[in-house]
């Protein structure tokens, strides 16, 4: 039995591109085995949204989506324009995924931090959502002011708004607007068992958002060390307070005065930083799947900045095969 599209693996491309080329290997491998979808984070160095015109440019129109942009980076009128624009460069669907950043970094760029992150994320996503369905934002919001509509164009592929979610208040205010919940660094059962449970109940009578979920991984291979690749790409997540909140949330014992290496071998202990052979990894998984993510999306970073992209690529090729295979 073939593997259908949607239980397809997304690849995230995993830094933040000095050039095109740098994140071309990563499009290349997408597009070539299929994935659901190639993503990046917010890069302040190459525009994701130029990259991915770019890509597609190239020969490379692959679905995609931005896991996550940040809200005080752009206007809700802008990221609309900017999302609509991807779809009809690309021909492909778009998740224009939003999160609201560290206080510290929405201070350097307001003066102030965010009273209410949650308030700021709703506004933002609500007025985009407003804005790309073909009605008029009229809010007039605590961050967030605009009475205004977009200008109309040609049919295009969906774009689906999307939240940054960690926690379960996040979910609950994201609900209501967002089409997906992005998450990072969340163990499967605690998608399951706390973050699932709250979209359901935010969304009232709207349906819940579908969950994407990044998960870190790497190949068992002679010569690496896990909790040393696991902490070399979380480190600053690792001593985030809201993802040591989140994840004592989920069962984890992290302390922020923790030696980073013992942070990261829990991780790897628990599986939240998924460590073995390919059909391991494919079982883990599988395993998030049935938790309820629908897409899960491949982050091999902590390979790539530890042993190169090479070894990162080979990774995500072995993979995706013993994906195959385990479906089949």
């Amino acid at each position: 039995m073939a593997i259908s599209p949607r239980a397809r693996p997304a690849v995230m491309i995993p830094l933040q591109p000095d050039c095109v080329d740098d994140a071309l290997p990563y499009a290349e491998l997408a597009s070539r085995r299929r994935a659901r979808r190639l993503w990046t984070g917010q890069s302040l160095r190459l525009d994701a949204l130029q990259l991915f015109a770019h890509l597609a440019g190239r020969g490379l129109r692959l679905p995609v989506g931005t896991g996550v942009s940040l809200t005080a980076l752009r206007t809700p009128y802008d990221a609309a324009v900017q999302a609509r624009s991807l779809a009809l460069i690309t021909g492909r669907p778009v998740v224009m995924g939003y999160g609201t950043a560290t206080p510290g970094f929405v201070a350097s760029l307001r003066g102030t931090p965010y009273r209410s992150p949650r308030t700021a994320a709703a506004e933002f996503l609500t007025a985009a959502r407003t804005l790309l369905d073909g009605g008029t934002a009229d809010l007039a919001g605590e961050y967030h002011h605009l009475r205004t509509a977009l200008t109309p164009t040609r049919p295009h592929p969906a774009v689906e708004v999307g939240a940054g979610v960690l926690r379960p208040a996040m979910a609950r205010s994201a609900a209501p607007v967002a089409d997906v919940a992005i998450t990072w660094l969340t163990p499967a059962a605690y998608v399951r068992d706390t973050l699932v449970p709250a979209l359901r109940d935010g969304a009232g009578d709207r349906r819940p958002p579908r969950v994407a979920t990044v998960v870190h991984l790497a190949v068992d291979r002679p010569g690496r060390d896990p909790a040393r690749i696991a902490g070399t790409v979380l480190a600053a997540h690792l001593s985030a307070p809201h993802y040591l909140d989140m994840l004592r949330r989920a069962g984890l014992t992290v302390r922020a005065e923790d030696e980073l290496s013992v942070k990261a071998k829990q991780l790897v202990d628990a599986g939240v930083f998924v460590y073995g052979d390919p059909a391991h990894i494919a079982r883990e998984l599988a395993r998030h799947r049935e938790a309820g993510i629908d897409e899960v999306i491949l982050n091999v970073g902590g390979v790539h900045f530890t042993h190169g992209v090479q070894e990162a690529l080979t990774d995500l090729e072995d993979v995706f095969t013993a994906v195959e295979e385990h479906h089949g």
